[in-house]
């Protein structure tokens, strides 16, 4: 699933090239996507104000209302030639003028639907904060989690603490702060905040830079793969050396998925 970086590459690409531009055409060749795609006539004509990432949601704000836009598992968006014939798994075009912006989404876990303002306001309700918010503090962080048994791996990938950190920049922001990824979140002290805070912020920032990483669906506006992948520390190295320590990188099941870490780095206190 695209996280953070991913999200935020694309909407710095739609927004770099459609901003001020008007939407002149919308074509919905599958609308089944997680709920379905309801019609976008009524859009024709609007004017796209900004682009804007709330987690890993894109809001696309017109002059007219706003457009959420959610890739799902699998799902990107890209900009193509306007003669490029759409493929199997190309299901909506949005054209503004001569600029044709593609979604593509081969498992339909994703989201393009108006979102109006009672819907925002559930939206917002249970998402957590964003990573640089300045409310984001160690102490409001490990008040939000007393109570909580649950790993803060687990806690991460929730996202009703801070947005963004899928099974990826969680276990990487976990090794950065040397913390264990099972240890329970209500566990955590402020200083184990503040390190965990700093390295989520860190990760994001790399990883943003680099156009995010690409392991097999991710793609910028422009095509190109993420180029983070190459730095990762843990994720997806299992038996291979820590690059602190050299102690072989360890995965472990939670909650269904791949956890890596290292056991010695990361051991718990």
């Amino acid at each position: 699933m695209p996280e953070l970086p991913e999200v935020e590459a694309v909407r710095r690409g739609v927004e770099e090239r459609l901003v001020g531009k008007i939407l002149t055409e919308v074509r919905v060749r599958e609308p089944r996507l997680r709920r379905p795609v309801p019609s976008l006539a009524s859009w024709v004509g609007r004017r796209l104000l900004r682009v804007e990432r709330r987690g890993k949601y894109l809001l696309w704000r017109f002059d007219e209302g706003t457009l959420l836009v959610h890739l799902g598992m699998s799902g990107r968006i890209a900009f193509v030639a306007p003669d490029v014939p759409p493929g199997r798994h190309d299901h909506l075009d949005f054209l503004f003028a001569e600029t044709l912006l593609r979604y593509t989404d081969p498992r339909r876990f994703g989201l393009v639907e108006p979102l109006d303002a009672a819907a925002e306001r559930t939206l917002e309700a249970r998402l957590g904060l964003e990573p640089w918010d300045e409310r984001l503090t160690p102490a409001w962080a490990r008040a939000k989690v007393q109570g909580r048994r649950r790993a803060v791996k687990e806690v991460l990938l929730a996202g009703d603490v801070v947005v963004g950190a899928g099974n990826i920049y969680a276990c990487e922001a976990l090794f950065l702060a040397g913390i264990p990824p099972g240890r329970p979140a209500e566990s955590l002290d402020e200083g184990d905040w503040a390190r965990l805070i700093a390295a989520l912020r860190a990760v994001f920032e790399a990883a943003i830079a680099a156009g995010g990483t690409t392991l097999r669906d991710h793609r910028t506006v422009e095509g190109k793969g993420g180029e983070y992948r190459g730095r990762l520390a843990v994720y997806g190295r299992e038996g291979e050396p820590c690059p602190r320590c050299a102690t072989p990188v360890r995965r472990v099941t939670q909650g269904g998925r791949g956890t890596f870490f290292c056991p010695s780095c990361q051991r718990s206190g």
